[in-house]
């Protein structure tokens, strides 16, 4: 009896020996696998761990409006990183519908669209949307502005982006200047660390123009009017600025008051205006804030530019005050600078003294193709040896840098996105 007993207990022994090591190798190859995230949660790849921003910027300008809308790669430390940038632009301004403000909200809506098929949906309550209206809006009465704005103030509230009470407004001149200067130097590198040399900033608009640039010696701040000398953080660094806006210096503006429209405009309504920066022969129109213009040339037994000089220097006459130490500084121009100067054919680089007498020269040649080259080259070279720079000087042009645009939008998107950090 003893001996099946002893045969039933080892062959029991057995299979608990072989159960325990089945046990154990089955638990020691299952366990890693508990840990492990499903496929589909698994990090596709390095990208998944960077934290994204996105921003829309409306800049409300006189002869149009345009939409930037900004991806940017947030960083621990320091300026982020513009990852990607969709633009659109359309005509005409908000101005263009002062008596009728009900009539800009297609353009407001259409461009909407471009920031909602550009941005996911998951980030569209966390962007803000922002429109800075600027000279075109400052130029008309404060009523109809206002009417305005709160037109597309409504259109942003219905929007899925994130809007505020400060989301739409009227941009100060010095503002624009200062957000211009940061989209240079950002782009450029000169905001990436306190020890970066900086570039000045020259925006020429429709109606306004600014001159912005962080001054090298000490002299330019404490002999410059103090309104124009301005102290700002960005990405924990403090900049100290010179900047002005000129209201009415625009090309457009201007364009209009050395034509005779605006200092002597003609009696009993007549749009016709005659000017020496115009070639003889010529006659057209032009049409600017809804006005539609005659415009003519007229003989005055001197040569255009000699004729079109003293009718510039006349309407510049101590409207601009020259700013200290810009001439060895390096500076960047756009918008209307960089618009004419292609218009002549320079590279990247030009002086102002390819703006003077030789395209007024052949301005007789071809009237109908450019008939205001030689009034708006006048004019910028004046404007700018007004603003303190010698003719042999020379300008960096760019409509773009590293293909974004060179516009105040990017900085003021910037400005309001630390704005929102500190509340």
């Amino acid at each position: 009896m003893k001996r099946p007993k002893l045969a039933g207990l080892f062959l029991f022994l057995c299979c608990l020996l072989t159960y325990l090591m089945f046990v154990k190798h089955h638990y020691s190859t299952s366990r890693p696998e508990a840990h492990r995230l499903p496929p589909h949660r698994r990090p596709i790849s390095s990208d998944a761990g960077r934290r994204f921003q996105f921003g829309i910027m409306f800049d409300a300008g006189s002869t149009g409006t345009r939409i930037h809308v900004f991806k940017f790669q947030m960083e621990d430390k320091g300026a982020p990183t513009l990852a990607h940038e969709t633009f659109r632009a359309i005509k005409p301004g908000l101005s263009a519908y002062a008596d009728e403000p009900q009539q800009c909200a297609a353009g407001i809506v259409e461009l909407l669209e471009v920031a909602k098929s550009s941005i996911p949906p998951l980030y569209w309550t966390s962007t803000p949307v922002v429109l800075k209206a600027t000279a075109g809006l400052r130029l008309l009465p404060g009523q109809k502005a206002d009417q305005l704005l709160d037109r597309v103030r409504a259109l942003f509230l219905a929007s899925p982006f994130l809007s505020a009470d400060d989301s739409v407004s009227i941009m100060d001149g010095t503002d624009e200047g200062i957000s211009a200067w940061i989209t240079v130097n950002f782009l450029t590198g000169g905001l990436h660390s306190a020890h970066s040399p900086t570039v000045g900033m020259l925006d020429l608009g429709g109606g306004s123009t600014q001159i912005t640039f962080s001054p090298q010696d000490e002299k330019t701040i404490q002999t410059s009017p103090i309104d124009h000398i301005r102290s700002f953080q960005m990405f924990s660094n403090t900049h100290v600025v010179y900047t002005h806006s000129y209201l009415g210096l625009g090309l457009m503006s201007a364009r209009l008051t050395i034509l005779g429209g605006v200092d002597a405009p003609p009696l009993g309504g007549s749009t016709e205006l005659v000017s020496p920066c115009l070639a003889p022969e010529y006659s057209g129109s032009w049409e600017h804030a809804d006005i539609t213009y005659t415009v003519k040339g007229q003989r005055t037994g001197e040569p255009v530019y000699e004729a079109c000089l003293s009718r510039v220097e006349k309407v510049l006459y101590q409207k601009v005050t020259e700013a200290s130490g810009v001439a060895n500084m390096d500076f960047y121009a756009f918008s209307f600078y960089y618009d004419r100067a292609v218009d002549i054919g320079p590279d990247h680089v030009t002086c102002v003294s390819v703006f003077l007498p030789a395209v007024c020269g052949g301005v007789s040649g071809s009237p109908q193709q450019s008939p205001f080259l030689c009034l708006d080259l006048v004019y910028i070279s004046v404007l700018l040896q007004e603003l303190g720079f010698p003719p042999q000087k020379q300008f960096r042009l760019a409509r773009t840098i590293n293909q974004v645009e060179t516009s105040w939008a990017l900085g003021a998107t910037f400005h309001y996105m630390e704005t929102l950090k500190m509340h």
